[in-house]
């Protein structure tokens, strides 16, 4: 979701900057609210389940796409599935151009022993140099961000209406090494709770997630659980109203960027410096876990491997500097 999330800056600045560019976005059906009122840009749904499962499927992906008479190809994803169809594209005559992941510099940054510790290329900059071989100049440094989402009456009357800051919380992570420890996190969540001028929404999804979120919400009256209450649309709108989203390193927080929120993340055996920071957030919003107690961070890229004696290391960031950052970030 978030590798997803990371291209909309790009691809809304490339049709602001280039209106004479028709887009044709590929993705699962799934992530199409992201790239909704952006113009010149329409979105195809890849079937993985059906129609476009396996080679034959991606052959079949390929046909479809070829009706749509596209010029030119960006594979902003660069696995095997799209290596598959801009293949095909490039044997046909057209241009196409890959995202380049860096993928020896993110393991350098990782690797245990003779670590190099230096911030590498964001995602974004790296989709920009994609669409530089294709002959396109962007320039993402004064963003444009969509207007605030109206929400709609259905929405209102779930959240009420705004007349107080609204803070955005999404405590989980594909991986437990993103993932800041539960109790922490309700500290957090009880002291910003103390405050009655803000409204504290809850992101998340599945059984688990939404008894956890109802365990953070502790009673708290202007505290409340977003899981499982409104659709996917309807969350991008809301998180679009918010006035800040705290997040670890995962899809919410680029969800939260794409749209112009501020977005405070905490990290632990994943790193910004990776690449992966929220779009257009300074790096002071990124709250890391302590290197000096802990020298081999980070450890991971996307938090799916494990140190030993490393599954605390987020108990470093203390409940007091995230709530501090927050509350200093409020209008």
């Amino acid at each position: 979701m978030g590798d997803v999330a990371m291209t909309v800056p790009v691809l809304r600045a490339l049709v602001l900057q280039h209106p004479d560019v028709k887009i044709t976005m590929v993705s699962r059906p799934f992530f199409q609210p992201f790239f909704k009122g952006i113009p010149n840009v329409n979105f195809f749904g890849v079937d993985l389940n059906r129609r476009h499962k396996g080679f034959l499927g991606l052959l079949r992906l390929f046909f479809d796409l070829r009706k749509l008479e596209v010029d030119l190809v960006a594979d902003l994803h660069n696995v095997l599935r799209s290596k598959v169809v801009r293949t095909l594209f490039a044997l046909s005559g057209k241009k196409v151009a890959a995202t380049d992941k860096g993928r020896a510099e993110k393991k350098a940054i990782t690797r245990l022993t003779h670590k190099v510790i230096a911030p590498l290329k964001s995602m974004v900059e790296r989709h920009l140099d994609t669409f530089k071989q294709l002959g396109f100049s962007i320039d993402v440094t004064h963003p444009k961000f969509p207007e605030k989402a109206v929400l709609s009456k259905e929405i209102i009357s779930f959240t009420g209406t705004k007349n107080k800051n609204w803070i955005g919380i999404a405590p989980f992570a594909q991986y437990e090494s993103k993932v800041y420890p539960t109790d922490l996190m309700q500290q957090v969540v009880d002291d910003l709770a103390k405050n009655k001028n803000v409204k504290i929404f809850l992101f998340g999804g599945g059984a688990t997630e939404i008894q956890k979120l109802n365990q953070l919400q502790n009673n708290h009256e202007n505290v409340m659980v977003v899981a499982g209450k409104l659709s996917f649309e309807a969350e991008i709108q809301l998180i679009s109203n918010l006035d800040v989203m705290l997040s670890m390193d995962s899809g919410n927080s680029h969800i939260a960027a794409m749209l112009g929120v501020k977005v405070i993340t905490l990290w632990g055996a994943t790193h910004p410096y990776a690449g992966f920071k929220p779009f257009n957030q300074p790096d002071a919003f990124c709250l890391t876990a302590d290197r000096t107690q802990y020298p081999l961070l980070p450890t991971s890229i996307y938090g799916n491997k494990k140190v030993k004696g490393y599954d605390e290391v987020m108990r470093t960031i203390l409940p007091s500097q995230v709530i501090e950052k927050i509350n200093s970030n409020l209008t």
